[in-house]
């Protein structure tokens, strides 16, 4: 019996007997062989003693193979749920898998985890992890599993069985303990190189609010240390960033039990930063040919019932007025749609690009609010662009153009990703492949690379999704692109054509910022709260050294406020060097102190935010070195 085994660089090794995945490895070299922590075998992850019998493509896996990072975390949240068995009695075990950021586990037992307790768990971790115990794979039909479950008495695994189709499943063994698990893992815990354990949280059975609320404890792990002490390091400084923290702090923004979870109160200077991003969105939509306009905050039920919103159960809020049912919008097409219909439109209408910068509500879960990140009440910069099917790839790309000009200005990188039909939607097969197909094609015409995230689309359309990076690597969903042919067709809309009939037009709905509020907290985190001149609520804070200063601090910043620019006055009865660091704790751009010299010379002398003293400046100068720095969203 022969077997061959094709490698990654199309290389081919031949066997005279079933081999397993280390054997293979071993057969290329010892190095290897040490390293190998898996395979994929004909495209499916497995053990590195999975026994391959017949011809088949393998990749084998070592630490540095992208593929081994989910299974490292895998592996490592296994050993987390052995430290508890060993260390706390009648624990009950749920599920722990591995995540985009490291791994959790859920537990359910009667103590709470405190900090010593996950230090406890670390050090009875790092003892297994020494112990190099193999992980062992078991498999048995779902009879006997159920079996065995059963007589350990584990309820959220036997629930969990109960619910797959599959008549033989795995488990996996190290040691003592014993987890059922699809796998694969590890060669033995020894393989875990570099883990910590993050926190803890509480987390309802399979996400139900009635059912028992479990102990989750988070963790990650990488490959190699300095792989973790970067991610760590990451997590200080989004620790340092974090846009609530900030907020309270620099007196942005505030939230009020009284006002109800999820609803936002700006202070004067969020509000001036909301302000100036209004601003530019409203002056970027007009130079791009978008037409302002503005929708109600509440429609009649039956509106949302033709759109498909009510039947999939959108996250709305309803109320009634005389009677009749009125949902309260959660977005802003079907005003948009109702402005297209209000006359007969003609080919030579089109585009028409509608903009408006829309309050919307979603009743979201009060468990998933995080503060501008996620509300129950935010604004969108919507628009809704309706078009000949033959605009709509020049359409796409003039949106892509203004999401790149608008990332550009914020310093944020992005990737693209499309994301198709959702199992629950609307409209026919053949609108979904053309809708797809004019979104793959414009970015493959701009030669842009981007991922496809299969059944994540809009209910009614597919659509390309923005994701931007921040300044420590993280990553942000907030434009999007859906092309949508289901709604005109719902809501009957056409254009008569050049040759006298009536045809149907295509739809764009579309977001540059998305959520206003969202874009706003990223920003916050962004830039650590130091906002560039342009969107800083206090532009200049003009300081006068001693009470004789005061009037001409008073002209100096009366003047400035005259020519537009965020200007405020500290004048309180502080020393000069207490003034100047709060200042520079408030993160203003600008502090311009103002002494006896400064003001028999018409000067101010100034400081830059992290960069100090840049000497005395003439009033009318930094009169036009400010406003050209606004003007230029410096």
């Amino acid at each position: 019996m022969s077997i061959s085994i094709t490698l990654p660089d199309k290389s081919v090794l031949n066997f005279d007997q079933p081999v397993t995945v280390q054997e293979v490895a071993e057969s290329i070299g010892p190095g290897l062989a040490k390293a190998t922590l898996a395979g994929i075998v004909n495209d499916k992850k497995v053990d590195n003693g999975f026994l391959i019998e017949r011809d088949a493509a393998l990749k084998i896996l070592t630490p540095d193979s992208p593929e081994s990072l989910e299974l490292i975390r895998h592996s490592t949240a296994h050993v987390l749920a052995q430290a508890v068995t060993r260390l706390f009695s009648k624990v009950q075990l749920a599920i722990g898998p591995s995540i985009k950021e490291g791994f959790y586990y859920d537990f359910d037992l009667e103590t709470t985890f405190s900090p010593d307790d996950l230090v406890r768990i670390e050090k009875e971790m790092n003892k297994i992890i020494a112990e190099k115990i193999p992980f062992q794979r078991l498999e048995m039909t779902k009879a006997e599993a159920m079996a065995l479950l059963k007589e350990r008495g584990d309820t959220y695994k036997i629930e969990m069985l109960e619910g797959i189709e599959d008549d033989h499943v795995s488990f996996y063994q190290q040691g003592e303990f014993l987890d059922w698990c699809r796998g694969p893992h590890l060669p033995d815990t020894g393989k875990i190189k570099a883990f910590k354990l993050l926190k803890t949280a509480g987390a309802y059975w399979r996400g139900d609010e009635k059912r028992p609320m479990l102990q989750r404890v988070y963790g990650t792990a990488f490959p190699k240390k300095d792989e973790l002490e970067a991610y760590l390091h990451r997590l200080e400084e989004a620790v340092r960033r974090d846009h609530r923290k900030l907020g309270k702090e620099l007196d942005l923004f505030s939230f009020s039990d009284e006002v109800g979870a999820g609803l936002v109160i700006y202070h004067p200077k969020g509000a001036a930063i909301r302000y100036a991003l209004e601003d530019y969105l409203k002056k970027e939509h007009v130079a791009r040919g978008y037409q302002p306009v503005i929708g109600p905050q509440i429609l009649k039920v039956d509106m949302w019932k033709t759109s498909g919103h009510y039947q999939m159960k959108y996250p709305m809020y309803f109320t009634k007025i005389e009677e009749q049912e009125y949902g309260i919008k959660p977005m802003n097409c079907l005003a948009h749609i109702m402005i297209y219909k209000a006359k007969t439109r003609s080919y030579r209408d089109l585009p028409l690009r509608l903009f408006e910068l829309g309050t919307v509500h979603r009743h979201e879960k009060s468990g998933v609010l995080h503060g501008l990140l996620r509300l129950r009440g935010f604004t969108q910069d919507d628009a809704h662009i309706f078009c000949l099917p033959d605009q709509l790839l020049s359409e796409i790309k003039g949106i892509i153009d203004f999401v790149d000009s608008t990332m550009s200005l914020f310093g944020f990188t992005y990737e693209l990703e499309i994301s198709t039909r959702p199992e629950k939607s609307i409209g026919s097969d053949e609108d979904w492949e053309q809708a797809t197909a004019a979104l793959k094609e414009t970015l493959d015409q701009l030669g842009l690379p981007y991922d496809i995230n299969e059944g994540d689309g809009a209910f009614y359309g597919p659509k390309i999704d923005i994701k931007l990076h921040d300044a420590i690597g993280r990553s942000w969903q907030c434009a999007t692109i859906q092309c949508d042919f289901s709604l005109p067709a719902r809501f009957d809309l056409s254009y008569v054509a050049t040759d006298g009939s009536l045809k149907r037009p295509v739809m764009l709905h579309r977001v540059i910022f998305g959520s206003l509020d969202r874009f706003f907290g990223i920003l916050i985190e962004h830039y650590a709260g130091a906002f560039p001149v342009w969107l800083a609520p206090t532009q200049v804070r003009i300081i006068p050294v001693s009470e004789q200063q005061t009037p001409y601090a008073e002209r100096v910043a009366d003047q400035l406020r005259q020519a537009g620019i965020r200007v405020d006055l500290d004048s309180r009865n502080e020393k000069l060097g207490y003034r100047i660091r709060e200042g520079a704790k408030e993160k203003i751009p600008y502090l311009g102190v103002v002494g006896e010299r400064e003001a028999a010379n018409n000067q101010v002398a100034l400081r830059k935010h992290k960069e100090g003293d840049l000497g005395s400046i003439d009033l009318e100068a930094l009169r036009e070195k400010l406003t050209s720095e606004i003007a230029n969203r410096q």
